[in-house]
């Protein structure tokens, strides 16, 4: 998602920390970004999956290792191919049996047909906004609309492999949207146990890495988010430390102070959220090493492993 949009005023860029500014401000944070740490400690590059990633175990929470297979690793999202209904059938059995999680990808394949009904103004309780944006792409013409839904479909079928049920706030079925309030409301009436935005960023090139955006405490006009800030970041904290782990990712250089962790008072999906809710940008489309990953098959679906562990990790507490 570019920082200009619905739920995105322009942030300053921030030059990149150094290794003592990471350890300090994880210190900040318990357990959020651990994998990273002990990441640098062992001189990973953060450049991709490969070197460091054993030395990263620690940063996987209270419940353990998570079941995955690695035959679904391939170009191709795995399981059954999506249909019109958008909810998962409950799962029969595992750890997060009786869970219903909402997975949120970013935007519409549709919307750049639909200009009107996505620039027109909805109630974020902040203030107003445009319903959606059309999202950012990398330079090869490589659409964030198209990656998200392409994650989303991998998370899902992890997520169901625990046994949750899930449900899409959009899959493609519909022609544009739906506007971020509607993105709320969505996981809000299905009384979600968490609900995760997927995105990718569209900022300057040479501006790399992935950051997880927790709501900040609002109280006014229809967004009170003060009972879910807590657990929201608790949610946040572990999809950051899985995803450093899964990926080889390092946080954003960018935004976040090396922490990952962005909190925001203007984004009309956390505002209006009654339930445990984070967005997670996985990198930078407008950065080449950035987009080599997020185009890549393989990398998505690290991607998903990393946004399923977090989130198994947060529902089994």
């Amino acid at each position: 998602m570019s920082y200009v949009g619905p739920d995105f005023d322009p942030s300053q860029p921030r030059r990149r920390r150094r290794r003592a500014l990471t350890v300090a401000a994880a210190a900040l944070v318990p357990g959020a970004l651990l994998g990273w740490v002990m990441y640098e400690a062992v001189g990973g590059s953060g450049d991709g999956g490969g070197s460091g990633s054993a030395a990263v175990r620690s940063s996987q929470g209270p419940s353990g290792s998570v079941p995955t297979d690695a035959s679904t690793t391939d170009d191709k999202p795995p399981g059954p191919t999506p249909t019109a209904d958008s909810t998962s059938a409950p799962g029969t059995s595992g750890p997060l049996k009786g869970k219903v999680v909402v997975v949120d990808p970013g935007h519409n394949p549709g919307n750049f047909r639909h200009t009107a009904d996505i620039n027109r103004q909805v109630d974020i309780g902040t203030n107003r906004k445009e319903c959606d944006t059309t999202g950012t792409s990398t330079n090869d013409g490589y659409t964030e609309a198209e990656f998200t839904l392409d994650v989303a479909h991998r998370l899902r079928v992890l997520l169901q492999r625990q046994g949750a049920t899930v449900k899409f706030t959009q899959d493609g079925d519909r022609p544009w949207g739906p506007c971020v309030d509607e993105r709320a409301r969505i996981g809000n009436e299905a009384h979600a146990d968490a609900v995760v935005s997927i995105h990718a960023d569209g900022a300057g090139s040479g501006q790399r890495g992935f950051h997880v955006i927790l709501p900040g405490k609002v109280d006014e006009g229809a967004a009170h988010t003060g009972p879910i800030v807590g657990p929201s970041r608790d949610l946040g904290e572990r999809i950051a430390g899985s995803f450093v782990r899964v990926t080889g990712s390092a946080p954003s250089d960018y935004v976040g102070d090396g922490t990952g962790l962005v909190t925001r008072k203007d984004l009309g999906g956390l505002n209006l959220s009654t339930v445990p809710k984070v967005f997670i940008e996985c990198g930078n489309m407008r950065d080449s090493k950035d987009a080599a990953q997020l185009t890549d098959g393989a990398w998505r679906q690290k991607a998903a492993r990393g946004i399923s562990e977090g989130i198994v990790s947060f529902l089994r507490g």
